[in-house]
């Protein structure tokens, strides 16, 4: 059996894949919380794209892959199957967006989180041991099922507590402190599945295929770069509840307020007094009355 060194760079890469996968679920989260706010199917659709990327493709594949460059086999080169790859990070995607499109139709309850976080988590192992069936090695991968399920059975919690936090959580603060919990929840997932590999090499050994970590890495990295600018722009270009109420402010005041049209008097009821000649004194153009004339009368 072949010694395995995960991190291989020291604190860098489990640091750096952490920082992402907190970055990914902020932006996740906010994004998840526009969909509550929307008004129609195509915003509400929208914006569960933007969550599931962010969530799927930044927070947990991203951090799956800067986790791997840390990781190491002695006695062999590591390469990666690009078809596969790309479709385990599909996987992650649709993933969250189908956890996603569970929780936020219809009323929350506990039955749509834990089945939402079932399905999601379960899309989340799949990603990762997708990702690891895509290395190739001149080894054989053999894993542990006790931590398999481990990691699988944190992978569904740890789903089911994002999903809720997606739905629940509004304001900036506990965003943040959601985020790094989240941070914590997919890297420990992630090095639980790992501690259950062991790699056993080949007695002859052979040309391993495939690309390499550093002919991936530039675009992926590209890749996150763009989709967290998209992402923020995304963001900051949408409407805020602020936006909306001002608008509705000011739409309100650029309309024409009804006019105040005056009626005629009614000739027909008594005036004892006098009061309806005295009251065209206001009129203009009224002559004002003289005692000649109520003396005639």
């Amino acid at each position: 059996m072949a010694d395995i060194n995960h991190f291989e760079y020291g604190w860098i890469t489990p640091a750096l894949s952490y920082a992402l996968s907190v970055l990914g679920s902020i932006l996740g989260l906010v994004c998840a919380g526009r969909i509550r706010t929307a008004t129609s199917t195509g915003q509400k659709l929208w914006w569960g794209t933007l969550a599931a990327w962010a969530l799927g493709g930044t927070a947990i594949w991203t951090m799956h892959f800067m986790a791997m460059l840390g990781f190491a086999v002695t006695g062999t080169r590591i390469r990666y199957d690009v078809p596969i790859t790309v479709a385990s990070a599909l996987i992650a995607v649709a993933a969250v967006g189908l956890g996603l499109a569970i929780v936020g139709t219809g009323r929350l309850s506990a039955a749509r989180i834990l089945g939402g976080g079932l399905f999601t988590g379960a899309g989340v192992a799949a990603m990762h041991y997708t990702g690891m069936a895509a290395m190739r090695l001149d080894g054989r991968l053999v894993y542990d099922d006790l931590r398999v399920g481990l990691s699988v059975l944190i992978a569904v919690v740890a789903a089911s507590v994002a999903l809720w936090l997606a739905v629940t959580v509004r304001k900036a603060v506990a965003i943040f402190a959601s985020a790094l919990v989240m941070g914590v929840a997919v890297n420990g997932m992630h090095f639980t599945g790992m501690s259950a590999l062991s790699v056993h090499l080949h007695e002859e050994r052979g040309e391993v295929t495939g690309a390499g970590v550093g002919t991936l890495l530039i675009p992926i990295v590209l890749l996150v770069i763009f989709g967290v600018v998209g992402l923020v722009y995304a963001l900051l270009a949408a409407p805020t509840d602020e936006d909306r109420a001002a608008l509705a402010y000011l739409d309100g005041r650029q309309r024409p307020q009804p006019s105040t049209v005056a009626t005629a008097p009614d000739v027909s009821a008594p005036d004892p007094v006098g009061l309806r000649a005295r009251s065209t004194l206001a009129r203009p153009g009224a002559q004002f009355p003289s005692r000649r004339d109520h003396s005639s009368r």
